[in-house]
């Protein structure tokens, strides 16, 4: 048991909750590990698991507790600004958080523990995690497999190469222009996507702290 772990029954509302959030249906795996107050609402927990996942929070999105939907008013599901801490979660408790109804991200959400704030942390942290997010619009699990085989293929190799020459053109020879063309930047776009970086923790942590994900928890366009 952590030194600072609590009753595995919960805990007052000071309290923080380690969580594992992990996305179904892909693979390699992706999950990350956060901490998170208990007091903090789904609303809230929605916006972090947009930064520490990778998505940028431009769908619907839910989550299914107990059998009762929480999230998204366009999904006629009930109020998220419900708090953690009203569920009385235990250790090894799971619910579901899933995102985007058309590409359909699901989410296993796991209770690590509970434990006791500590003075020098900032809450919510990342505090670990593997794999890259897919890219938005990719067309869920399935479309990603395809997605990552194109990415593995001949056609890295071919995204290296056009970046290298569009960067060239941008940076080394002065042409910061090129980017006011759609094909250029299109070209460029999408290849930079395909080569996305693997994840940072470090990244996520500043996102965090710079109150990233209490912009996110709002922005939903369809």
């Amino acid at each position: 048991m952590l030194d600072d772990e609590i009753d595995s029954s919960g805990g007052a509302n000071g309290s923080i909750l380690q969580l594992k959030v992990r996305l179904l249906d892909v693979s390699p795996m992706v999950w990350r590990r956060v901490v998170v107050p208990a007091a903090m609402t789904l609303k809230d927990l929605h916006g972090v698991f947009q930064v520490v996942l990778g998505w940028h929070s431009l769908h619907l999105y839910r989550f299914r507790i107990h059998a009762v939907h929480y999230g998204s008013w366009g999904l006629g599901a009930e109020n998220p600004d419900r708090t953690l801490c009203s569920f009385n979660f235990r250790r090894s408790d799971k619910f579901v958080y899933e995102y985007d109804m058309t590409d359909y991200w699901k989410h296993e959400v796991r209770i690590d523990a509970w434990l006791e704030p500590q003075p020098r942390n900032g809450y919510p942290a990342c505090i670990g995690g593997k794999g890259g997010c897919p890219p938005e619009e990719c067309g869920g699990p399935a479309g990603y497999d395809e997605f990552r085989i194109e990415a593995l293929g001949l056609d890295a190799h071919e995204d290296l190469d056009t970046m290298v020459e569009i960067l060239d053109r941008i940076v080394l020879q002065n042409q910061p222009h090129l980017l006011d063309d759609d094909e250029i930047r299109g070209r460029l776009e999408r290849a930079v996507e395909r080569n996305r970086a693997r994840f940072d923790r470090r990244a996520v942590n500043t996102r965090l702290r710079a109150g990233e994900h209490h912009v996110l928890k709002h922005q939903q366009l369809c």
